[in-house]
């Protein structure tokens, strides 16, 4: 019944659709000689009338309408020696006309900058010239003039003249020669230098720390990225509503000419509590909490308390992160938690902590340092008598990681690509000491195959290998792979060795590939398909040796700031014992 409904509604909504299209037409044909592009954009711009006329007088208005905007995609383009005639044809009912002479195309000539009031120093006036970016004899669009000037003065700015601003610039079309002859009036004011911050708004956030933060010393000479990252690492902390970062009036400055940089901070509420469920055939129910409360010390800090509760893992704990610690851009964060995780292939009880400092660079791009110390109870199979074994072990480990991300948007890229690595030296004390190195690699790219981008081919490559390790190691820190995450498909933890009774039994390297082609149908809907495959070893060298292949398809929702996907996957590894497909709901792209 429901399926019916639905075929209904999307009949009625196509019939709906394709009536609006047949009544749709062109608001006035256009005649004349044009190139094809410039006809193409004409018709564009005139648009579609919903209905036709019904009388002369209408076709005649629609026509003097249409031939306006004519005109003005004519002199966007550089041709201003044009002929446009609003007409009405013969036939009935009649027909709008509008009849094009486009005649010559302008060109640029001259192009010039003057200052208004006292010029900057020689070596911003010739960057503003180089800045125009206007070459004689290319077409004298209007678009080009406007962004020309836009050009200039952020040029200037940039070059420590913060009130840069242009005065009414003179454009002179020439029907003598056809061309286009703009000067730009530019007034450039004072070269800015900058003073210290000052906080105008009151709430939580101490001023000291705030100070800190600014990336640039007293009396540096004015840079809009200097501001504008200031703003970024206010931002980047997420305990603020709202950040405002602006230069002061400019009758306010010092002795020496600086100007103070006045920063507003609109608290976000000082406690927060996120409450989730989820639930799926293989992994049963979860549910998650989160209690926040936020700049407690006064500097942008975010202390967190969670708990979740599920089938395979369950935790409490609580986390400290203090962004731009001991300098900007760089992130400490601390942990504890006991927890629990309950899988098909051990058991696993401890108390961890742990700390990690992230420093970054550029928008998206990481290097992190950690350490954990865990002491942990773990049960798991035998792999020769299949008896349960348990094992009372600290494990103690340090880390490094890069993440470089050159992609253009983290739910939905649609080009670029990404890059992680990740070394971790383990040493786990217990019966036996057993020392080891975990590596671990990802790269992923996005390559579109249109210049819209509604056409993405998507491709993942995971490596990682247990250095040094046997498989004595405990089975809670070997490799795993099947998932959502990993190989769509398979259970999780269902592809690789497995012992007699078919427990998992994890490996010491893994290898990963996906391969994703998006299309996107509308602005909202995007469908895809997919290939996943995985391999788990036995030994510390990763060698693709028997992957478990799973394919499937998918759509795809756009939230408008990422979409929402729903897959479905078929393992092609008959010999697993999983179900005949997978289905996996999530935000975000997969990878």
């Amino acid at each position: 019944m429901g399926r019916l409904a639905f075929a209904a509604v999307a009949t009625a909504a196509l019939c709906v659709y394709g009536a609006g299209s047949a009544r749709a037409e062109p608001r006035a044909d256009v005649s004349g000689e044009l190139s094809g592009d410039l006809r193409e954009r004409i018709v564009r711009a005139i648009g579609e009338a919903d209905r036709p006329v019904e009388n002369r007088f209408q076709a005649r208005r629609r026509a003097r309408d249409a031939a306006e905007d004519a005109v003005a995609v004519l002199r966007s383009e550089g041709y201003y020696a044009y002929a446009v005639e609003a007409e009405v044809s013969e036939s009935d009912p009649p027909r709008s006309v509008v009849a094009v002479a486009p005649g010559p195309r302008f060109v640029f000539a001259d192009p010039a900058v003057e200052w208004t009031g006292e010029a900057p120093d020689q070596e911003t006036r010739t960057e503003a010239i180089d800045a125009m970016e206007l070459e004689p004899g290319t077409p004298g669009r209007a678009a080009e003039v406007v962004a020309a000037e836009g050009r200039i003065v952020a040029t200037v700015r940039q070059s420590g003249y913060a009130d840069a601003s242009p005065d009414p610039r003179e454009v002179i079309v020439d029907h003598a020669d056809d061309t286009v002859r703009p000067t730009f009036r530019i007034a450039a004011g004072d070269l800015v230098r900058l003073d210290g911050l000052v906080l105008d708004t009151e709430g939580r956030t101490n001023p000291a720390w705030l100070a800190q933060l600014r990336p640039w010393q007293e009396g540096d000479v004015y840079d809009p990225e200097d501001v504008a990252e200031l703003e970024r690492r206010l931002l980047d902390t997420g305990v603020y509503d709202t950040v405002a970062v602006a230069l002061s009036a400019r009758d306010d400055v010092d002795e020496q000419g600086r100007r103070r940089v006045l920063v507003s901070l609109s608290d976000r509420p000082r406690r927060t509590l996120e409450l989730g469920a989820s639930y799926s055939t293989l992994e049963g129910f979860g549910v998650d909490s989160r209690w926040s409360r936020y700049n407690v010390l006064g500097r942008a800090d975010t202390l967190a308390l969670i708990a979740r509760l599920s089938e395979l893992d369950s935790r409490i704990g609580a986390d400290l992160t203090l962004p731009h610690w001991r300098r900007a851009a760089q992130t400490l964060h601390l942990n504890a938690a006991a927890y629990r995780n309950e899988t098909d292939a051990y058991e696993e009880t401890g108390l961890g902590v742990g700390a990690d400092l992230r420093r970054r660079y550029g928008a998206n791009s990481f290097v992190t340092v950690g350490a954990s110390l865990d002491v942990t109870r773990n049960n798991e199979k035998d792999a020769r008598t299949l008896s349960s074994l348990g094992r009372e072990l600290v494990i103690g480990a340090v880390f490094g990681a890069v993440s470089l991300d050159r992609s253009n948007s983290i739910l939905d890229p649609t080009q670029g690509w990404r890059a992680d690595l990740r070394l971790e030296p383990t040493y786990i004390a217990g019966d036996e000491s057993l020392p080891y190195l975990e590596i671990a690699t990802q790269g992923i790219a996005y390559v579109p195959l249109d210049s819209q981008a509604r056409t993405v081919v998507a491709g993942r490559l995971k490596v990682g290998s247990l250095v040094g390790a046997t498989l004595d190691i405990p089975a809670s820190r070997r490799f795993y792979a099947g998932g959502g995450g990993s190989v769509r498909g398979y259970a999780y933890q269902a592809v690789g060795p497995r012992l007699n009774d078919n427990t998992p039994r994890g490996g010491l390297s893994l290898i990963e590939l996906s391969f994703e082609a998006r299309r996107k149908l509308t602005d909202r809907w995007g469908v895809v398909a997919f290939v996943d495959a995985g391999s788990v070893g036995d030994d510390m060298t990763p060698s693709g040796d028997n992957l478990s292949v799973g394919v499937g398809v998918g759509v795809r929702y756009d939230l408008g700031f990422g979409p929402i996907r729903a897959d479905i996957a078929i393992p092609l590894d008959a010999d697993k014992r999983d179900g005949a497909f997978q289905i996996y709901l999530s935000i975000g792209q997969s990878f």
